[in-house]
């Protein structure tokens, strides 16, 4: 790919590593007669392997790697050369007969979480996404209360999925070689999940709740009912000068259920 002009603005680093392309294979365990979304199949390594196991729908916004992803000659793999966040995702996958539905790819780090919200937003049912992601947002999407990396993005994600740190990627596994080093996450569909009964309203008591990560409850959430909030956190032995970060996911669902 030494010839290809790799662009910036698409946060290009292809990956070169083999050994890397079959440790996510192995971790994403497709099941026979699946779909597998692709996004940003860039040189098409990954995209090969894919191709073995079931039909792919694989996303790439640079039009310029057309010709090279042609000349791999994929039968089962159809490549839609355009902008992910702005397709119609239901849509594109109405189109296939599957029985389940995986998100495999080595993400554009710099939208890693527009394409995950995205994917969560268009609301369909995937079984499991084991992605490539920067490794300081692999700490965050897999952080626990009470740790500095745990965020809104943290309880966002773990609301519909059990996630995973898999394996950590040298940043030499690429080309170019990127300034950080990478990690491959799983994240696996809930299938009993507690949840929200207004969901619109709990993620914007998330959004809210994290505002000014280093102030209080008390002082983010001035707009609520405190009252109601602060006999929530009473049955958890906390109070309204509780910060965010200390707050798991089911509390917060808890203060969402009963505001």
């Amino acid at each position: 790919m030494e010839q290809h002009n790799f662009k910036k603005k698409f946060g290009q680093n292809f990956l070169t590593d083999e050994n890397i392309i079959k440790k996510i294979i192995s971790t994403a365990s497709v099941e026979k007669d699946s779909l597998i979304i692709e996004v940003g199949p860039g040189s098409g390594m990954l995209t090969k392997e894919l191709n073995k196991l079931s039909q792919v729908l694989a996303y790439e916004i640079d039009v310029e790697l057309e010709a090279r992803l042609k000349e791999l000659r994929l039968e089962n793999t159809t490549i839609i050369f355009d902008d992910f966040l702005k397709r119609d995702i239901k849509e594109d996958i109405s189109k296939y007969k599957y029985k389940k539905l995986y998100v495999v790819a080595n993400l554009p780090y710099y939208i890693t979480t527009p394409i995950l919200t995205k994917i969560i937003e268009s609301n369909i049912d995937i079984e499991k996404i084991v992605i490539m992601v920067q490794k300081e947002v692999a700490d965050r999407f897999t952080s626990l209360p009470k740790h500095k990396d745990y965020g809104s993005i943290t309880v966002f994600l773990n609301y519909y999925f059990n996630i995973k740190k898999e394996f950590i990627v040298s940043r030499n596994c690429f080309i170019p070689a990127p300034n950080v080093d990478s990690a491959v996450i799983s994240l696996n569909k809930k299938n009993d999940r507690k949840t929200a009964k207004d969901e619109t309203s709990f993620f914007k008591l998330i959004r809210d709740s994290f505002q000014f990560k280093r102030k209080t409850l008390k002082n983010n959430l001035k707009d609520y009912n405190l009252r109601n909030i602060e006999d929530t956190l009473k049955n958890y032995n906390m109070t309204l000068t509780t910060r965010a970060e200390e707050i798991s996911l089911d509390i917060f669902i808890d203060i969402s259920n009963n505001l």
